[in-house]
């Protein structure tokens, strides 16, 4: 048997030793489980009232004037030895070392806490504060009782979770055993809460929009299909929340925002998540340059609330949030950040570049500002790390923006591009029904070509344009990529609470 067979034969068995310590642990907290039952204790008791948290007794603490407290949390580690031990025990907001003693509880309560009380187990607490010796703020324990028994073992040792399927499955273990999971989540919560402050503090109304839509729309995407029985219909769930949003513009709610989320049927990766976090906001009376400055001051007050500062690590990189965000276009962002020159990317050269680069397009009739943009995904995307807004996009990839009034064939839209990935995405809206509809029957010409992404035609939304859409700019901006740069995440995994994972 060579070396790699005895390893993989080596960790299997490993493996299957685990398993079997952990059942037969489960077995045994099973039992004293039942065992307390039979003793007249219930091992999920009803709620027993508390008065602080963990950290507040140590901000409470002052040397010498003991106080007493009601507190719970999740035991992490139990040291008994003898009449006496420690515990330290865990809540929601940090840690708490616990102090048992025989002489102080009782003899009975004393045993039962060593006979039935597992790492794992919340338990309720009632006692005074004191400092140890070693220094450490303290709970002499007068009172305790059992809230909940914790059937499995936790992550041995604390040192949190090192299988990333585990992690990603059972994400409630990794809150459990990692303070950085935890910190990453109410990061979340914050970068959230914030943006909603931002916006309304610029008189923006939030709103709930459909997650199955009748038709799909207001993004270039593969749509999730699901059937309402008793409407006998299919619906989409819904890849993005735009037109919607805009039908509640020309309804008069001029300012209008939702952060919820979109499903888009497509690959998973460490940037794509099929069901992510999106926020949309539409303002009439304004356009797509003010936007951009906006969205840029916006971002820059977010890195400064949650990093602290304006220069934030990413990966390898060092994000600079204090420079204006560089604005340019997809041409000459592959002239800057690859080897290309003005000649390989001009209209007689690009298709040859395309093959170069081994580029296939989805629509064989593609324009030449189409063919650029894909060059440019393809070849100078990635490079883009400071925060950059690209612009001058081509209409034929832009259904739903208005026209560049100067130049027709661009639209009037940005994206913008931070560590190489997409975070945001605005323009103009186009608010002419005419040239709306026919942009519509591009867009179904192109998905009967076999463009999946193509959009479909939308009468009803047609018509709501027809009742007068004013001059509006929208925008969207990715939460879950977002919230990966601001807390120097390379894993949209790690940022999504439930990933989508493949079956087991």
């Amino acid at each position: 048997m060579d070396s790699s067979k005895k390893q993989e034969k080596l960790l299997g068995n490993n493996l299957n030793v685990a398993r079997e310590t952990a059942h037969t642990e489960y077995e045994n907290r099973v039992e004293k489980a039942r065992d307390l039952e039979k003793m007249g204790d219930n091992p999920w008791a009803a709620m027993t009232a508390i008065d602080t948290t963990c950290r507040q007794v140590i901000d409470d603490f002052v040397e010498g004037a003991e106080k007493k407290y009601t507190l719970a949390g999740r035991i992490l580690t139990k040291r008994m030895q003898g009449k006496a031990g420690f515990v330290t025990i865990q809540d929601r907001t940090g840690k708490m070392q616990l102090y048992l003693r025989e002489d102080v509880i009782g003899a009975e309560s004393f045993k039962k806490f060593i006979d039935f009380i597992d790492n794992g187990d919340i338990i309720w607490c009632a006692g005074d504060s004191f400092r140890t010796k070693s220094g450490e703020i303290t709970i002499r324990v007068t009172a305790w009782s059992l809230l909940t028994k914790c059937l499995h073992p936790l992550p041995e040792k604390f040192h949190g979770i090192t299988d990333i399927e585990t992690k990603y499955r059972q994400r409630y273990l990794d809150l459990m055993t990692s303070p950085e999971t935890r910190e990453r989540f109410v990061k979340r919560s914050s970068i959230i809460r914030s943006i909603r402050s931002y916006l309304d503090a610029h008189d923006f109304c939030e709103v709930e929009t459909p997650m199955l839509h009748p038709i799909p729309g207001g993004a270039a995407a593969r749509p999730f299909i699901t059937h309402h029985n008793a409407l006998d219909t299919d619906f989409y769930l819904r890849i993005a929340p735009e037109l919607y949003l805009k039908r509640l513009v020309v309804g008069g709610i001029e300012r209008v925002y939702e952060i919820n989320r979109n499903f888009r049927n497509e690959g998973v990766s460490t940037r794509h998540n099929p069901e992510f976090t999106m926020i949309e906001f539409y303002m009439a009376h304004q356009e797509y340059h003010f936007v951009m400055s906006f969205v840029e001051q916006m971002i820059r007050d977010l890195a400064h609330q949650v990093c602290g500062s304006l220069q934030v690590p990413y990966g390898d990189y060092v994000l600079d949030f204090a420079k204006p965000f560089e604005r340019l276009s997809a041409h000459d962002a592959l002239i800057r950040y690859s080897t290309l020159t003005a000649t390989d990317i001009d209209e007689q050269a690009i298709d040859a570049t395309l093959v170069a680069h081994g580029i296939k397009l989805a629509n064989p009739q593609a324009r030449y500002g189409q063919k650029i943009f894909a060059l440019f995904e393809e070849v100078a995307e990635s490079k883009l790390i400071n925060p950059t807004y690209i612009i001058d996009f081509p209409i034929e990839t832009s259904p739903l923006a208005k026209r560049d009034p100067a130049r027709p064939h661009l639209a009037a839209r940005f994206e913008l591009f931070i560590a190489g990935m997409e975070i945001s995405n605005g323009f103009n809206e186009l608010n002419d029904p005419f040239d709306q509809a026919e942009r519509f029957k591009e867009q179904v010409k192109a998905h009967e070509a076999g463009d999946a992404e193509a959009m479909h035609y939308d009468a009803d939304y047609i018509t709501a344009l027809e009742y007068g859409l004013p001059p509006t700019v929208g925008c969207g901006i990715g939460i879950d990529r977002l919230v990966m740069l601001l807390t120097n995440t390379t894993s949209i995994k790690e940022v999504i609470l439930f990933p989508a994972l493949k079956r087991k």
